[in-house]
């Protein structure tokens, strides 16, 4: 017997009326309209200190600065200022990216004299995200600093991210050029930007395998070793990727950590003890729930691996959109750090995790279960509906040992580099 029309209709109004139903109280659930709840402000004010009073212990190695969204201006411009901090007081004078291996190196080689520009070094990073201001003005600040080191005391920058590979493989290629070595092999698994279709990954694996077995013999290849290493992770990554998206995730950040403690090992055998790096907070932190970058940092280096943490009390951020186009939006972390930092009266400050006490309101607060902001490099209006698309809701002194709150974060501008 057939189903009569307006009956059709009422199921079909009914599941989107359920649809819609679940989604407002999941957007009610995770924060709604409003902002929040704040923490104790007279306490925060009390232990709240100025960005320039950063330190980190003297045992810490790998000092990680996270950033809440990848689309801000003070969060890439803190890059530049806490850096310098950890250049002049703490004896760093490495500084590691999320970005490109063997685009970095090309940064690198930058501000060690290198022609070009520092939007030209910038966008070699292989990110639109760092195609701004803030990251030309990091660069510009390191030509300049090695441009009157001493012998032994210039800065040095590096990548620590594998996900591109056009670099990576140009930073191979001139190596083996440099040394004599026959290229053949290795220019016929390239077409354009992306692997030759006509070699299976074991046939491309074997022959970069064979490349830096030969680097490795050859004087001052250390760099393009490395680089051999980053084309290996890729090809690894492009394979999980197409077979499970999700374990891509943490193979990415397995690899992150691998090349950060190759970074540290790099700069300990110049006598350097220490290495400044920033990525984003989901990288960075040491998550108790999943082997993120930072958690198996920690799992290696214990207490010699300090984080800082970031958050907004309300951002507006540069997204991309699915088309590609870039968007600037507004959202609020439902922080109530970030909340209370907004309510005392700070566009930004440091709360250091160590001197709040655990028996204080302010320490209840900051090892508690609390919302923070978390903004990645996409955006869609559904996220509007889906506050849990855009938040975190861990313990902020799990994740972090410190925390740079910005109450009103601005966009960057993109796009600056043709």
């Amino acid at each position: 017997m057939k189903r009569k029309p307006h009956h059709i209709v009422w199921r079909i109004l009914l599941c989107v009326f359920i649809i819609l139903a679940a989604a407002a109280m999941i957007f009610m659930r995770f924060g709604g309209f409003n902002t929040g709840k704040s923490a104790n402000v007279g306490q925060l004010k009390s232990y709240a200190q100025d960005v320039d009073k950063i330190s980190v212990p003297s045992n810490t190695k790998v000092i990680a600065l996270g950033e809440a969204t990848h689309g801000n201006s003070e969060f890439q411009r803190l890059k530049l200022d806490v850096f310098r901090n950890m250049v002049e007081n703490e004896g760093v004078r490495a500084f590691a990216i999320e970005g490109d291996f063997g685009g970095c190196e090309r940064v690198n080689r930058f501000i060690h004299g290198g022609e070009g520009t520092a939007n030209e070094a910038a966008a070699a990073i292989g990110f639109k995200i760092y195609q701004t201001e803030e990251i030309a003005k990091l660069i510009e600040y390191m030509r300049e600093y090695n441009e009157n080191a001493a012998d032994g005391e210039d800065l040095r920058f590096y990548g620590f991210d594998m996900q591109r590979l056009e670099s990576s493989f140009g930073l191979v290629m001139n190596a083996c050029k440099a040394n004599g070595l026959d290229t053949a092999k290795l220019e016929a698994l390239i077409d354009g930007e992306n692997w030759n279709e006509a070699y299976d990954d074991t046939a491309i694996a074997d022959i970069i395998i064979e490349i830096k077995t030969q680097l490795e013999n050859k004087p001052c290849t250390e760099q393009a070793v490395h680089g051999a290493d980053m084309l290996l992770q890729q090809l690894k990554l492009n394979a999980q990727m197409a077979d499970d998206p999700n374990a891509a995730i943490d193979l990415r950040d397995a690899f992150m950590a691998e090349n950060v403690q190759w970074i540290l090992r790099q700069e300990q055998s110049l006598g350097k003890e220490k290495i400044f790096i920033s990525g984003h907070n989901s990288h960075v932190a040491k998550w108790g729930s999943y082997d993120a970058m930072g958690k198996l940092l920690e799992d290696r280096l214990g207490d010699d691996y300090y984080v800082i943490g970031t958050d907004f009390y309300k951002t507006k951020c540069n997204l991309p959109t699915p088309s590609g186009k870039r968007t600037n939006q507004v959202f609020y972390s439902h922080d109530p750090l970030a909340k209370a930092a907004k309510e005392a009266g700070f566009q930004m400050c440091w709360l250091d995790f160590s001197q709040i006490p655990d028996d204080s309101e302010l320490g209840n607060q900051v090892r508690e279960y609390s919302f923070m902001g978390n903004l990645g490099e996409q955006y869609s209006p559904v996220m509007r509906l889906l506050p849990p698309s855009y938040r975190l809701f861990q313990p902020p002194a799990q994740l972090y040992d410190s925390i740079i709150l910005v109450t009103d974060a601005a966009p960057t501008e993109i796009n600056m580099i043709n």
